[in-house]
C-alpha cells in the first residue's frame, strides 16, 4: 500500500512540476526572481515616520532610495505549505554577528525593491527599534 501511496505521489508531483515548468517557460526572464537574488541582502527603511496611507499595500519600490538606512539582512524567506509567501527572516541588531537576532517579519510590512540588476532587498515600515523588540526566531523550530 506504501508503495501504491509513494508511486501516486510521485505522479502527482511529476505531474505538477510539469506544469509548473510549462508555465514559467511563456514567463520572460525578466519577470522571475530568484530568491538567491534576495537572501543575504539587506533590510531598508525609508528616512520618514510613515503612516497608514503611506502604506497601504500598493506601493512598488524599483530602487533603492539614498535616504534609506540598511537595518537589517534577510536571512531566509518563509512560504506557507501552499507556496505563498508569509514573511521574511531578518538579521537585526548586534554588531558584527554579536548579539544579533533572527526575526520574521510578515508579508504586509515588506515590499521588495531592486538593489541592481542582480540583486534585490526589502523595504519596511518597521523602525530598527521595533524590529529589534520582535520576538526572536527559535531557529531549532525550523530545522
Amino acid at each position: 500500500m506504501k508503495s501504491f501511496k509513494l508511486t501516486a505521489i510521485t505522479a502527482i508531483l511529476a505531474t505538477v512540476g510539469t506544469a509548473a515548468l510549462a508555465d514559467t517557460s511563456a514567463m520572460a526572464d525578466e519577470d522571475l526572481i530568484r530568491t538567491r537574488d534576495i537572501t543575504g541582502g539587506n533590510i531598508y527603511r525609508m528616512d520618514v515616520e510613515l503612516n497608514d496611507s503611506m502604506w497601504d499595500g500598493n506601493e512598488v519600490y524599483d530602487s533603492v532610495d539614498a535616504d534609506w538606512n540598511t537595518i537589517g539582512e534577510i536571512e531566509d524567506i518563509v512560504l506557507n505549505k501552499d507556496g505563498q509567501m508569509i514573511g521574511i527572516i531578518a538579521e537585526v541588531g548586534g554588531f558584527l554577528d554579536i548579539g544579533d537576532k533572527h526575526v520574521m517579519i510578515p508579508v504586509e510590512n515588506i515590499r521588495l525593491t531592486a538593489v541592481d540588476d542582480q540583486t534585490y532587498g526589502y523595504v519596511t515600515n518597521k523602525t530598527e527599534e521595533e524590529l529589534e523588540a520582535m520576538e526572536e526566531v527559535d531557529e531549532a523550530f525550523w530545522n
